[in-house]
């Protein structure tokens, strides 16, 4: 058995970063930036008002001052003349200010009758007006790599970018195995189940950015998985669920040495998740994650996110953690490393007592892993430990 860091690494290893291509901007949030984007105007294009009032010279406001108010600067709607001693422009919030005025004055701080105004209070040190260029210029831009938020994508529109350069999604081939299992809405045999990790793991590739192909179940015979596995050889990943142990019925580690696959490594030392394999068939990065569900959904949070993460072009890197207070006494751990299902909030986390690979129900009520290095020793409460958000 090899280390999760050590696991992780031979996994990157196998990790080319996949072709890019142009997306209109509409498709861009979750995608990641393949080129670091330069904004392409000035933002604000020029000086505007920050505030609803009076656009007017600054060293004309003293409290009393009067004014003349002689036209109006509107959002898209800008004033084409002067502001000179004793004249304003009535202003409004993203306007632009007009020439020969610094200051606006809040409308709060005049009172108007007809078309003059007077200042009935001493200004303020803030004259309210956004600078041209306050928000950004040509040598400001968006670095890549970087997987794009919606806050990613107002920010590329506002420089004005209709497409962006992103990476391409990754292909992701998931098989499933076993003679026990069948489709959620069939009805299962005396020795059969619902077939349930598949389409948890389509969902966190999509999540991901990834583009999840579902192939059927196949069953325990040789004959059959290989025609699977050739199936998925087109993928840029390829994820099987189950099969991957030592057991008279698991084929895929057989299966896919036939078919030419570089081992990377087999077993990993952490819990859940030991039998896990990986290696490279051709072009295609293979996972073989375990059968449990708990299990696989795990491992894939460790070890596929990470690889489809690489693929696409952000750097190489494990699952992030954080600091957290353990809320609850915990015993010594073994040799192996251990993610424990647990709840993360304000106060700190708290591992659920049971931590069998097979419950469901605790992972899905559960949004944190509590990590345990191998012979960590027992914990009291208060202590601090590592945790990962699910």
């Amino acid at each position: 058995m090899i280390s999760v860091q050590d696991a992780l690494a031979h996994l990157f290893a196998l990790c080319t970063p996949l072709d890019r291509e142009t997306v209109p901007l509409r498709a861009a949030s979750g995608r990641v930036l393949a080129e670091t984007a330069m904004a392409r105007l000035v933002q604000p294009p020029f000086d505007a008002s920050a505030m609803d009032g009076y656009a007017v010279r600054d060293g004309d406001t003293v409290e009393g001052a009067a004014f003349k108010v002689i036209g109006e600067s509107a959002a898209g709607h800008g004033f084409s003349g002067t502001v000179s001693q004793g004249t304003a422009v009535r202003i409004f919030t993203g306007a632009p200010v007009p020439t020969g005025a610094d200051r606006v004055i809040i409308q709060e701080d005049v009172s108007r009758a007809g078309d003059r105004i007077t200042l009935t209070c001493t200004p303020s040190d803030n004259r309210n007006i956004r600078p041209a260029g306050n928000d950004f210029g040509p040598t400001d831009g968006l670095s890549a790599p970087r997987r794009l938020s919606p806050q990613d994508v107002a920010l590329l529109a506002a420089m004005n970018h209709a497409e962006v350069s992103v990476g391409r999604r990754p292909v992701v081939a998931i098989i499933s195995t076993g003679d026990e299992l069948v489709l959620p809405g069939e009805t299962p045999g005396p020795s059969q189940i619902i077939s349930s990790n598949a389409f948890g793991l389509a969902a966190m590739v999509e999540q991901a950015g990834g583009i999840a192909r579902m192939l059927p179940i196949a069953p325990d015979d040789m004959t059959l998985l290989r025609a699977t596995f050739e199936m998925a050889m087109e993928a840029d990943v390829i994820v099987s669920i189950g099969g991957a142990s030592v057991g008279d019925h698991d084929l895929v580690g057989k299966v896919v040495e036939e078919l030419g696959m570089e081992r990377a490594f087999y077993k990993v030392a952490m819990r859940p998740g030991k039998p896990l394999m990986a290696g490279r068939l051709g072009d295609t990065v293979m996972l073989g994650l375990p059968g449990n569900p708990v299990s696989a959904m795990i491992t894939a949070r460790l070890f596929m996110l990470p690889v489809l993460d690489a693929l696409q072009g952000l750097p190489p890197q494990p699952a992030p953690r954080q600091n957290a207070v353990l809320l609850q006494p915990v015993s010594e751990n073994g040799p192996r490393e251990h993610y424990m299902r647990a709840v993360l909030t304000a106060e700190g986390v708290q591992p659920f007592a049971r931590q069998d690979s097979s419950l469901l129900s605790i992972l899905s009520n559960a949004n944190a892993l509590l990590v345990r290095p191998p012979h960590d020793p027992a914990r009291e409460a208060g202590e601090t430990v590592d945790v990962i958000r699910l």
